[in-house]
C-alpha cells in the first residue's frame, strides 16, 4: 500500500512553533514515526511537505494512479481552500484529513474544514498518534466515501 502523507504550511516548524498547543516533537520525528509503522503494516509512505496551496494542489494530483490513500493535514488552508478540496475530489484517492490539535476547541475561524468533504474520515486532537490513527484505517480499508 502506498501512501502519501502531506503537510501543509507551517508544520515544518514542528517542535518549535507553539508547542503546548502542537507538542514538541519534529517534522523528522514525525516522519521517521510514521515510516515505522507504516514498515509493520507492510505500506510504503511517502511524504510532502509545503507552505504554498499551488504546490500542495499538485502534490494531492500527483497521487492520482500511484497512491493507495493520503493522510492530509492541510494546516491553516483547512479553512480557506477551495482549491485543495477540489483535488482530493478530482483524484479520488481515499484521504484522511488529519490535525495535531482539535480544531473544534480552538478559535471559531478553524472549526470550518473545506476539505473533510472529501476525506473518508478526519482526526483531530490526537498528536502525532493521529497520523498513526489515519495511516492504519487507511491500510484496513472498509470505510465509505465521504463524511
Amino acid at each position: 500500500m502506498n501512501i502519501l502523507v502531506i503537510n501543509g504550511p507551517n508544520l515544518n516548524l514542528l517542535g518549535i512553533r507553539e508547542p503546548e498547543i502542537y507538542g514538541r516533537g519534529t517534522y523528522d520525528e514525525l516522519c521517521a514515526l510514521i515510516r515505522r509503522e507504516a514498515e509493520a503494516l507492510g505500506a510504503e509512505p511517502e511524504f510532502f511537505q509545503s507552505n504554498h496551496e499551488g504546490a500542495l494542489v499538485d502534490a494531492i494530483q500527483s497521487a492520482y494512479g500511484r497512491m493507495d490513500g493520503i493522510i492530509l493535514n492541510p494546516g491553516a488552508y483547512t479553512h480557506t481552500s477551495v482549491a485543495l478540496l477540489d483535488a482530493v475530489k478530482a483524484v479520488g484517492v481515499p484521504t484522511v484529513e488529519v490535525h495535531l490539535s482539535d480544531p473544534d476547541t480552538r478559535e471559531p475561524f478553524r472549526r470550518i474544514s473545506y476539505v473533510r468533504a472529501a476525506c473518508v474520515a478526519t482526526v483531530k486532537g490526537r498528536g502525532f498518534q493521529g497520523y498513526l490513527d489515519a495511516l492504519r484505517l487507511l491500510c484496513r480499508g472498509g470505510f465509505s466515501r465521504g463524511r
